[in-house]
């Protein structure tokens, strides 16, 4: 595999940083390594700081002013590409990073269709869409617990592809369902709106209130950051906002009541590590990735930092366990961003770093936090700006401000200008990301996503590719081999059920559950299954265990 890398990261290559980690050392000195004890389980917290660029990290790092805790475990690069691009979506990338396979732009935990991009090996055609199993789901078929952290709605790309099986990322009704359904021992973050019903954007239509089925399962559902750390429970749903979370610069002026990342990493892994039989933890900094599409320097800040205070909490616990793997990487660059712009090119060897800090320093809330407070005529544009670090506005700067029809693209502009920041897209990118990791059998070098899952797994001691066999079979062919009919009942457009009759018996499995309703001599009865059905509008998978519930 090629570990040979030429990017520059605080003043080390990729590639030392490499090397010095494999003999236990990183750039500033001897790291503690964790060491494997036998007969002791082992845990896995997985961590995705989405859209992160090492521009990003980088600029973090500087305006800190000293170290990030994710330099000293830094041991190599990750590729991120799909199944069709060179610039990935998140829900490809958490796929490949969640179940070890290669996807499509917006499919979530499923086979792809189109297979264009070198080297990705090809998928049958009737395999396209098949849900593939995840790390999580492997995990907990072997009785470890399982949780999955997020500061997005938890229903977003990157959780929902370690926790669910869709051919849509937006297909939140589906997500939110299969979440409930998969017994997953923690869930924190936002998305309370696909919980329940209601009108509006994301809320329910199936007629289910799922928050419901979640206190008739035992959590403590929790919606504050106190509620969160003084709950005594083993099994704990918090759901701090009805979309996403806010951005750590803006949390307690704006939501005090949230908790910060770091907050909900602790007390996830605090929870779930009361399991004799160990856990795998999901950890996401979600909104590094929505500053960077709007160019924020300041929300890509604030939110690489709350990542990063997340990736300490993992680490010291891995450190006093001995036995965790600890895994932080980006799932794909964003924006572009750069120290440096068309402002420094004839004169950047000269440029100190507080002449790029300094500006981004005054702000003291996101572009987000700051237009909050702004006023619908605009009256009070100067002040808004001011809590983005836009002081001393001239007269022209604020016609521009109170004029322009996008206000959050001009303050973006100005502020990134006055740092001498430089963005290349409002988009994704294709580069290679870094690899973060910490304890036994940890990955190292330059890795594709796919390699991520697949290490994980094996550290767990699980194979993806049975755990696919055991969760996903095709539920049509499967029962009419054992003699069934079937038929796909869709008299409930919202919840479609897959029927299986023979003789007097009547199975029915109902889309994203982990439940089937078994009729035989006109008596029914609710038979628990090992995983969640998943149907992508043309077939219906179900386990294993499913197919014997007519015995």
């Amino acid at each position: 595999m090629n570990r040979n890398f030429n990017k520059k990261a605080a003043g080390i290559t990729i590639a030392a940083a490499v090397a010095l980690s494999s003999l236990g050392f990183s750039a500033n000195g001897p790291t503690i390594e964790a060491k494997n004890k036998k007969n002791e389980p082992t845990n896995v917290i997985m961590m995705v700081m989405d859209g992160t660029s090492a521009g990003a990290t980088t600029l973090a790092r500087w305006y800190k002013g000293e170290d990030l805790a994710m330099d000293s475990i830094l041991v190599g690069g990750m590729k991120t590409h799909s199944a069709e691009s060179a610039i990935t979506d998140s829900a490809p990338a958490a796929t490949a990073l969640a179940t070890g396979n290669k996807s499509n732009d917006k499919i979530v935990g499923l086979l792809p269709k189109i297979v264009n991009t070198p080297g990705v090996d090809p998928v049958a055609p009737e395999d396209a869409y098949k849900p593939v199993a995840n790390v999580l789901e492997g995990a907990s078929l072997l009785g470890k617990s399982t949780g999955i952290i997020s500061t997005s709605e938890i229903q977003h790309a990157t959780p929902a592809g370690f926790s669910s099986h869709a051919v849509h990322r937006s297909n939140y009704q589906d997500i939110a369902e299969q979440q409930v359904y998969q017994g997953i021992d923690v869930v924190l973050g936002g998305g309370k709106e696909s919980l329940q019903p209601g009108s509006t954007k994301n809320a329910r239509v199936d007629g289910e209130n799922l928050i419901d089925v979640i206190n008739e399962n035992g959590y403590d559902f929790v919606e504050t950051k106190d509620a969160l750390l003084n709950s005594k429970s083993d099994k704990l749903w918090g759901s701090f906002a009805t979309s996403a979370l806010a951005y750590d610069f803006d949390r307690e002026t704006t939501n005090p009541s949230q908790p910060s990342l770091a907050d909900m990493t602790k007390k996830g892994i605090e929870t779930l590590s009361k399991n004799e039989d160990g856990f795998f933890l999901f950890v996401e900094g979600s909104k590094v990735d929505w500053a960077a599409h709007a160019n924020d320097t300041v929300g890509i800040i604030s939110d690489v930092l709350a990542f990063d205070a997340a990736v300490k909490e993992a680490v010291d616990f891995a450190k006093k366990d001995g036995n965790t793997m600890v895994i932080a990487v980006s799932d794909h660059g964003n924006s572009g961003i750069t120290m440096g712009n068309a402002n420094t090119n004839s004169n950047y060897p000269e440029i100190p770093v507080s002449t790029y800090i300094d500006p981004l320093k005054k702000a003291t809330m996101t572009v987000e936090g700051a237009l909050k407070t702004l006023k619908s005529d605009r009256s009070n544009i100067e002040e808004a700006a001011a809590l983005y670090g836009l002081d001393n506005l001239t007269a022209e700067e604020i016609k521009k401000l109170k004029e322009a029809k996008n206000v959050q693209s001009e303050m973006t502009k100005m502020l990134a200008n006055r740092a001498n920041i430089g963005f290349t897209t409002g988009g994704h990118t294709g580069e290679d990301v870094f690899l973060y990791a910490y304890g036994p059998s940890k990955p190292f070098g330059l890795l594709d996503n796919t390699d991520v899952a697949k290490t994980m797994a094996k550290f767990m001691n699980f194979d993806l590719e049975k755990t696919t066999d055991e969760l996903f079979v095709n539920a049509k062919e499967s029962y009419e081999n054992k003699g069934f009919k079937t038929r796909i009942d869709v008299t409930d457009a919202n919840n479609p059920v897959f029927i299986a009759e023979k003789d007097k018996i009547t199975i029915e499995l109902p889309v994203n559950k982990n439940v089937a309703y078994v009729t035989q001599n006109k008596k029914t009865f609710t038979k628990t299954l090992d995983g969640v059905t998943v149907y992508n509008g043309k077939d219906f998978y179900v386990s294993k265990k499913a197919l014997n519930l007519s015995k």
